[in-house]
């Protein structure tokens, strides 16, 4: 019997935006085929974020295997997506190519220093691709141009990794982006988001 794919989210840090707690979490899934991060979340407190970073809990400080990480996705490269990526020098890190001209664009977009860092290998997308047998990323614009999610077919419904496509349930109750109506369309049994503690799952019919 083939093991099934697990997801499990990892908290990297706690924003305070305007006094109420923001988790980020990033998000590690057990493949039988490899072991995917999906976002690697901050490793410091940058001077252009300390203004709501509450508290950062590195990768590297936690117990998690790095070098067991055979493959790494960012839904998009805002800073709190990708400001671990240097923990994974020489690793293929899947992104959007839009995202990633859109991050190289100017210093507005992101913290270019956490993008580019050393060792860092991008392995650019374009539309959709099949990373692992049943773990697909697919574009979803709205909260960036560049965003993609992660698909994990089951036996069931799908589940999916969202980054902020979604940064809080509603929006996946009453979608208004492409990415979140993409969402919706894929009927998923849940929706793991970056800012919240537990899944989005759709409502009772």
């Amino acid at each position: 019997m083939t093991r099934p794919v697990t997801v499990t989210p990892v908290l990297v840090a706690d924003l305070d935006i305007e006094g109420e707690r923001m988790p980020v979490h990033v998000h590690l899934v057990d493949h039988p085929d490899g072991r995917v991060l999906v976002d690697t979340g901050m490793t410091e407190v940058h001077p252009a974020l300390s203004d709501f970073v509450a508290r950062v809990y590195p990768l590297d400080t936690l117990d998690l295997d790095l070098a067991g990480i055979d493959l790494v996705v960012n839904t998009h490269l805002h800073a709190d997506h990708c400001g671990g990526n240097r923990l994974f020098p020489g690793t293929p890190i899947h992104v959007q190519r839009t995202e990633l001209d859109d991050a190289r664009s100017g210093p507005d977009y992101t913290i270019p220093e956490w993008v580019d860092a050393p060792g860092v290998t991008y392995v650019p997308v374009d539309g959709e691709l099949e990373l692992l047998p049943g773990l697909r990323l697919v574009p979803a614009p709205g909260h960036t141009r560049g965003s993609q999610i992660v698909v994990i077919e089951t036996a069931d419904r799908p589940v999916v990794i969202a980054g902020d496509t979604a940064v809080w349930f509603g929006e996946l109750d009453e979608p208004t982006t492409e990415g979140q109506r993409l969402i919706r369309a894929l009927d998923p049994q849940q929706v793991w988001l970056a800012h919240t503690d537990d899944p989005w799952r759709p409502p009772a019919s």
